[in-house]
């Protein structure tokens, strides 16, 4: 692809970052390809994304250095910008990034030169009964320790508001979309909505709805089900629900999910990405649902997320089977497919060839 001008987000506190930044503004002055730094905190705040990427002249590739909250920062940016995103891994447990540090020259040659792939990961968008702000006396608390808040989303401009449906919000979120308590002391008491229809009220300390790219995140930690990122589906956790029924609840792409707080529950932060974006009172709610966009993420090579999975989770096979044999890396085969198997996306041994398609004709 013609790659005209690139966004840099890079990870402030991490030294080998801003080394992988310089290499990458050399590559960027050698090939005459515009380059400029993305998402940087400055005295006055932050910039909501469409602001963000205008004062970076619209970049075609956002290119993030550090772990999965970076390239979280620049998913943010790329959505809006419909933008390509490369994530280098400079983290200690991605799920997100792609290529590792000392590969970022070569990854970025493969993309000049359109030797990648895309991959088109599901976003979430939301709709509420109010527009979403951080009260002035929950700022300071919010950030400490985090740098500036962002601001507050805005309204987008391509969708009707209306009373019973709420106000569409600017925003997306490519992990997950958090209603979480805001009193130590007090659980947030939340009706949840499935398709229109109500599961159940919650009282838990947070409930969230995640993307199959979230579900190793949060809700992973909050017990949820992991699920294939090429998967289209909305994972619904409760998080330390004060009911027996605790499970996870997940949905077609097209069965939105509805939050509202009860009338006597506590006040409940919302948090997108990780980042508090609001707080809702008693009375308020969210509409959760898959986003008409899609996070078009650069791949060089076939992704092998179970692979990733074993690795980043640090599974190990358990001792009674290992006692009865063991299992190789790769269901290892080296013949076609037959034609009935044909279409299934199976990864193969990297250090064999990959078997050849099946013929399917036939001969009369």
């Amino acid at each position: 692809m013609t790659v005209n001008r690139i966004g840099l987000v890079v990870h402030g506190g991490r030294g080998e970052a801003q080394d992988a930044a310089r290499v990458v503004r050399a590559w960027c002055g050698e090939h005459g390809v515009g380059c400029a730094a993305i998402d940087v905190w400055h005295e006055g705040g932050r910039r909501n994304a469409l602001d963000e990427v205008r004062a970076a002249d619209d970049p075609d590739l956002i290119v993030t250095l550090g772990g999965d909250g970076t390239f979280l920062r620049g998913a943010r940016l790329a959505a809006a910008a419909d933008a390509l995103v490369l994530g280098v891994d400079l983290g200690r447990l991605g799920f997100l990034t792609e290529v590792p540090a000392a590969r970022v020259l070569s990854a970025l040659d493969a993309v000049r030169e359109d030797r990648h792939t895309m991959e088109n990961r599901m976003l979430l968008t939301l709709r509420a009964s109010r527009l979403l702000e951080v009260p002035d006396e929950m700022e300071a608390w919010a950030k400490h320790g985090r740098g500036p808040l962002l601001p507050p989303p805005r309204v987008r401009a391509d969708a009707e508001a209306s009373g019973e449906w709420g106000i569409p919000l600017n925003v997306t979120a490519l992990n997950d979309v958090v209603l979480e308590k805001l009193s130590r002391d007090r659980q947030v008491s939340v009706g949840v909505y499935i398709s229109g229809r109500l599961l159940a009220s919650y009282s838990a300390d947070a409930l969230l709805v995640a993307t199959p790219t979230g579900s190793t995140a949060y809700s992973f930690a909050a017990g949820g089900p992991v699920v294939s990122p090429r998967t289209d589906a909305l994972v619904f956790t409760p998080v330390a629900p004060h009911m027996a029924f605790n499970r996870s609840v997940v949905t077609a792409p097209d069965e939105p999910v509805g939050l509202r707080v009860l009338e006597r529950s506590g006040r409940a932060a919302v948090s997108i990405d990780g980042q508090l974006r609001g707080v809702l009172d008693p009375g308020d709610w969210l509409g959760v649902y898959a986003a008409p966009r899609r996070l078009q993420v650069v791949r060089l090579e076939a992704m092998d997320f179970y692979g990733r999975l074993r690795d980043r989770m640090n599974l190990t096979d358990a001792p009674a089977a290992l006692a009865d044999g063991t299992a190789s890396p790769f269901w290892s085969v080296k013949t076609p497919p037959p034609a009935d198997l044909a279409h299934l996306k199976l990864l193969t041994d990297p250090s064999g060839p990959p078997p050849a398609a099946a013929d399917t004709s036939t001969s009369g």
